[in-house]
């Protein structure tokens, strides 16, 4: 056997960054991290200042504070202080010392834990592989611009296995330096609130005084991490760093943005997707006061203007001609008939095969079968869609609010023919995103470099609501179409589901419950309208068609919902106590007051199992949502106040598009343009949300999104347990409750 076969196996969370040799920068203190030296490099350059840095992530300042440096954008989660709170546990850094610093848009921060995260997860790694893994996975970061918000990353990946590792390593390089000054074992020696200590000699010195010293030392690759009982912050509800800005209103939105002789674009684009402008009739917006340029795009015209009233109120004088398609006449009718089609005749992708579901249906003389449907989704972020350019001397600052601030500066970069390293992003707080800004059109941000290189000054480019609603980046309608045989014994003896289209998580469709025969895959129909990662991606879609089937399958064997669940959870012990958390949580045992039902749904998403229950009555075909009992199961949360908080946003979010949220195509265009016909739950109508955590002890899930999914099934069920009407489509307002 090899020396590398005997070599222990450790978590990847273990040795996720190795750390480098520090140094001196600008007077100041570096302790490396990140031992890759370009990106050393590059990370020293760009944090040159005076104030030691203890990592890539870290400084500690001569003071005594300790500065946490956050590669991700704040757009309300809670990373901005979930993040430092896990550094500064595993440093044993005093809370009130901390503080947090948003990193700048660079290579140098490229986000190397969340590609580890996405491809290798938990898996086991010998150690002696650690610096070839992580070299690699920078590589791949830094090549695919990973400094990306988004997918539920940030504590999980992020958090998980990269900051605690940062501040384990540091505490241990600290404790280093202390033993070397005082000629101390360094097993005599502990940290706390920001001191290294010898209890025995009563000597203590800060972070502070200890960090130019522990700067000259090659950082342990795999500290050793706190076990839970350990944690002093991790675990505790801190108050969010990012609040207060918001409250008082520093905080500064991309819409916020002002430079010296800025312009203001308003535009409008071609409505339907795939078409051209082909002519631009401009003669009376060209003479309106304040106007100084009409660009035109090969999608879209901007007009430009000192105000930006004045820039909209000339757009809407512009007449557009655009290009023919196929496309410009279709509707949304058509679409869901293209979509049935291809489940007819498509030839299916698998996702799962296992026995003969298709022998077990064909035998069977009580098959049940269903189609489900979904709408297209606009994202309907508070901040409409805006980016401040300019472009001066050979270099451009750029200012929005953005999930992927690399690839910004790319898209800057390759239109402008300007080095990236001359582009500037300046970071600001997203007004809502939920994968509106992920850029991955670049649907705002290139229009808005365009512009302001043919203006030559400063423009901020803004989208009206209406304009911002139709020309969004949606979530895709979907068919679903099920079929099912239920035993005697309430068994799923077949479960057969084909659906269209296929984004991501793969394991979106996967159903947690054991079947006797599983057949579910896909068949690709995909339309004109762009697609964009809407909150928790395919799982909002596929979490509604397959726990509201369930509830069908339930009724059929005439089993309560709950008890049918729970039958089928006999080899999932995790989704089993979710389920029966919840289920305690709303009194699922005992009748619901009168005049109320319940429904109730469970799903799997980003590393955390969600159920909840959802009581509602209806009254004269209204209904309104009273109550929801939310269990989850995301191993363990970091913040608890600002998880709570997250698992709230995320049920009004799903709660608004169950209720309201359809995106329509009339004519190959959005017919919705703004919020009075894309309704959301207003704060009155917000139900009383109860959120429970089971602490799992297993790996840390998500919890940006991992609530969304369930609200769907979980009111639509209790609609069904109401009326005795099974909602298969979606929004319910778009059905009669009387």
């Amino acid at each position: 056997m090899s020396n590398q076969e005997n070599a222990p196996k450790k978590k990847m969370s273990r040795r996720k960054f190795l750390l480098a040799t520090g140094g001196v920068i600008g007077g100041g203190l570096v302790v490396g991290f990140a031992s890759l030296t370009p990106q050393h490099k590059a990370t020293q350059k760009l944090v040159g200042d005076k104030t030691p840095l203890l990592s890539s992530w870290i400084k500690i300042t001569e003071d005594n504070k300790v500065q946490v440096i956050v590669p991700h954008i704040e757009m309300g989660q809670g990373s901005h202080t979930s993040l430092p709170m896990m550094a500064a546990d595993e440093m044993d850094a005093d809370w009130d010392l901390v503080s947090m610093e948003q990193a700048p848009a660079h290579a140098a921060f490229a986000n190397e834990p969340l590609g580890e995260g996405f491809i290798l997860g938990g898996t086991d790694v010998p150690d002696v592989f650690a610096p070839i893994i992580n070299k690699a996975f920078f590589q791949i970061a830094k090549g695919m611009e990973l400094q990306i918000t988004g997918g539920s990353t940030a504590v999980r990946f992020t958090g998980q296995y990269g900051m605690r590792v940062a501040g384990a390593a540091a505490r241990e390089m600290l404790i280093k330096a202390a033993s070397e000054t005082w000629d101390i074992p360094e097993a005599e020696l502990t940290a706390e609130k920001s001191f290294v200590l010898h209890k025995a000699s009563g000597k203590r010195a800060s972070f502070g005084e200890l960090a130019r010293k522990a700067a000259t030392y090659t950082p342990n690759p795999t500290p050793t991490l706190k076990t839970k009982d350990q944690f002093t912050i991790m675990g505790t509800s801190k108050k969010r760093f990012d609040i207060p800005g918001k409250v008082n209103g520093t905080a500064v939105y991309g819409i916020d943005a002002e430079v010296e002789g800025m312009m203001y674009g308003a535009i409008r684009h071609v409505p339907v997707f795939d078409c051209a402008i082909t002519e631009v009739d401009s003669s009376a917006a060209s003479n309106m006061p304040g106007v100084t340029n009409i660009v035109r795009l090969d999608n879209a015209v901007v007009v430009v203007a000192d105000k930006y009233w004045r820039a909209k109120k000339a757009l809407d004088t512009i007449n557009i001609t655009h290009s023919d398609s196929a496309n410009c006449s279709l509707s949304s009718d058509d679409l869901y008939k293209q979509f049935a089609e291809a489940i007819e005749t498509g030839d299916p992708e698998l996702d799962v095969d296992e026995g003969d579901a298709a022998a077990v249906l064909s035998s069977s003389s009580d098959v049940i079968s269903a189609d489900y449907r979904v709408p297209y989704l606009a994202h309907a972020t508070m901040e409409p869609m805006n980016c401040t350019v300019r472009i001066q001397d050979g270099k451009v600052d750029i200012w929005t609010g953005t999930q992927t601030p690399i690839t910004v500066k790319s898209i800057a970069a390759k239109i402008t023919g300007i080095d990236i390293e001359n582009i500037t992003y300046h970071p600001c707080m997203l007004g809502g995103g939920f994968g509106r800004r992920v850029h991955q059109t670049s649907d705002y941000v290139a229009p808005a470099v365009k512009v302001a290189m043919e203006v030559g000054a400063p423009v901020k480019l803004i989208y009206s609501r209406e304009e911002d609603m139709q020309q969004d980046a949606y979530r895709p309608a979907l068919l679903s179409r099920f079929k099912a045989v239920v035993a005697d014994n309430g068994a799923i003896d077949a479960w057969h589901n084909l659906y269209t289209d296929k984004n991501e998580p793969a394991e979106a469709p996967i159903i947690p419950y054991a079947a006797n025969n599983n057949y579910t895959g896909v068949v690709r129909s995909t339309g004109h309208v762009p697609f964009g990662p809407w909150r928790s991606v395919d799982h909002s879609q596929h979490a509604f068609f397959i726990e509201s089937f369930v509830d069908e399958l339930a009724d059929k064997a005439n089993i309560d919902p709950y008890e049918f669940r729970m039958s089928k959870l006999k080899d999932k012990p995790r989704h089993a106590a979710v389920l029966k958390k919840a289920a305690e949580m709303a009194g699922w045992q005992s009748a619901a007051p009168e005049g109320r039902y319940r429904g109730i749904a469970l799903h799997e998403s980003f590393g955390s199992i969600v159920a909840e229950v959802a009581e509602i009555s209806i009254t004269d075909g209204s209904i309104k949502v009273h109550k929801v009992s939310c269990a989850v199961d995301c191993g363990f949360p970091v913040n608890p106040d600002s998880a709570t908080a997250q698992v709230e946003s995320g049920v009004i979010y799903g709660l608004s598009a169950a209720l309201f949220g359809e995106i329509t195509i009339e004519n190959g265009r959005v017919v919705q343009e703004n919020f009075p016909d894309y309704d959301v739950v207003r704060l009155a109508e917000t139900p009383d949300i109860q959120v429970e955590f089971i602490d799992s002890g297993k790996e840390i899930g998500g919890l940006g999104e991992p609530a969304t999914p369930p609200i769907a099934p979980a009111v639509m069920n209790a609609v069904f347990a109401a009326t005795g009407k099974r909602i298969r489509s979606l929004p319910l307002i778009n059905h009669s409750l009387v």
